[in-house]
């Protein structure tokens, strides 16, 4: 019986005779179920590999969010510096910006503005020119000279309105120029003008 398949020792041990069609067919029907135990697992395997395709790519979106600079809602905080030494002022432009998506923060002169622009350096500056301290001039010079990937716009908020003021403020690093007295629709119509450049 050494060298003789299973079916063919079944066979012999009933006293059948041993067919061709007895040998085969045994050994396609072993074979069949082998092959269909292992391919019935393999559909399982293929659906988690797809969500987990899915989940890398939203992990991978996430955390290049994250090297970029972090959640939207924290890219989309823009700051507004408003220096002036009429708190009046400060607030009236304060609540323009804020209406306009800016995070307004105060400053009384240029001195303390540029301080807070080498701590951290806003989007928007609004500046009036004649403060104790450090006047705006001085200020705007002094902050176009800090390294900065992101320069910010500024813009001169200041009752010095003679043709020579407005080019020597312009010159100094200036983007724009509002002279004052100025009313609220003015500033607000003057910030969305600079906000769509």
């Amino acid at each position: 019986m050494e060298g003789k398949t299973l079916a063919e020792k079944l066979a012999e041990a009933k006293g059948a005779p041993v067919s061709e069609d007895d040998v085969v067919e045994p050994k396609v029907e072993a074979e069949a179920p082998a092959e269909a135990s292992e391919a019935a697992p393999a559909p399982a395997p293929e659906a988690p590999a797809a969500q987990d395709a899915g989940d890398t790519a939203a992990i991978v979106r996430a955390a290049k969010a994250q090297r970029e600079g972090g959640a939207p809602q924290q890219v989309a905080t823009k700051t507004c510096l408003i220096v002036d030494d009429s708190r009046v002022i400060r607030k009236v432009s304060s609540k323009i910006a804020k209406s306009l998506g800016y995070s307004p923060i105060e400053a009384e002169n240029g001195e303390e503005a540029l301080a807070r622009c080498k701590k951290s350096m806003p989007q928007l500056v609004l500046t009036d020119w004649e403060m104790p301290e450090m006047d705006g001039l001085e200020f705007v010079t002094k902050l176009r000279a800090i390294p900065t990937p992101h320069a910010p716009t500024i813009v001169f908020c200041t009752s010095k309105g003679d043709v020579a003021d407005i080019h020597e403020g312009i010159n100094a690093g200036a983007d724009d120029y509002i002279v004052k007295p100025f009313d609220e629709p003015s500033l607000r119509a003057k910030l969305e003008q600079l906000a769509a450049k």
